[in-house]
């Protein structure tokens, strides 16, 4: 598949989940909290997606579920994207005993593994929504860093950098207007690869347990499902399959975006 169509596809996808959620107390037949009918009522006319085990609409659950999903995933994108340029930009622009501390730093944070440190971070802070998006961005920024740390090392060295340089361009300048300038399809696609990362992160901790009960989003729909006893039951099938092929879908979408993404800064992809 083709790197642009890859992009396109990932993008429409992307857009009918982001207008689900923004659109999802428009279009959910019922309140999700609410008690609406019996429980494990199967799929019907009044329930689309059926009951839960306390007779909460799962369809309503689902579209409500994609905000708090999204919301989680795009924070900490945010956070570990804003300190990754942060970081790897000093880094690479100054060098010296600034790089050297600041990859230490990263290498550290690296070496710890993510979803355990996750896990003993959220019980600490009672399984906070910003909390954890904002712990997840906090400890995802290294490898995009050191990234972007190399990309800028490349280009402080080349030829076209240096012109600018010596004809009085001070670094300011030339961080913003050349080097930023390169570095966007980059960050666009490291970006696109996190998001697709934290949206997994969160599916995973809220199917553990580690979010907070109130809220509704894909992975506490999955977590709730399996504590209930829904995968020994029929129930399965309406509650556990539809917010787990909503993770899939997004996780997909994301990850042809990054494909097309990777396909415009590496033409030699679009050969193969």
């Amino acid at each position: 598949m083709k790197s642009k169509t890859c992009y396109i596809v990932g993008t429409s996808m992307i857009s009918f989940i982001v207008l689900i959620a923004i659109f999802a107390d428009v279009i959910a037949p019922h309140d999700a909290s609410a008690l609406v009918g019996r429980p494990f009522q199967p799929p019907c006319s009044d329930h689309l997606l059926g009951t839960n085990d306390i007779g909460q609409d799962i369809f309503s659950e689902l579209l409500v579920g994609a905000r708090y999903s999204l919301f989680i995933g795009l924070l900490a994108t945010a956070i570990s994207t804003g300190i990754a340029i942060l970081i790897g930009m000093v880094a690479g622009w100054f060098g010296g005993a600034i790089d050297s501390i600041l990859m230490k730093l990263s290498a550290f944070i690296l070496a710890i593994p993510y979803i355990p440190f996750l896990l003993v971070v959220s019980t600490f802070l009672n399984s906070s929504v910003w909390a954890i998006a904002i712990v997840m961005g906090i400890t995802s920024w290294p490898e995009m860093a050191r990234i972007i740390r190399t990309q800028i090392l490349s280009l402080k060295n080349s030829e076209y950098i240096r012109s600018i340089a010596a004809m009085g361009a001070n670094g300011r300048y030339i961080i913003s207007k050349h080097i930023m300038r390169e570095l966007l399809p980059l960050i666009a696609y490291r970006i696109a690869s996190r998001f697709r990362t934290s949206i997994l992160a969160e599916s995973s901790l809220s199917f553990l347990g580690f979010s907070p009960g109130i809220i509704k989003s894909w992975g506490t729909m999955l977590y709730y499902a399996q504590s209930r006893n829904a995968f020994l039951t029929g129930a399965w099938v309406w509650w556990v399959i539809p917010p787990g092929v909503m993770i899939t879908l997004l996780v997909l979408g994301m990850s042809l975006i990054s494909y097309g993404i990777e396909g415009k800064m590496d033409p030699r992809l679009e050969s193969r």
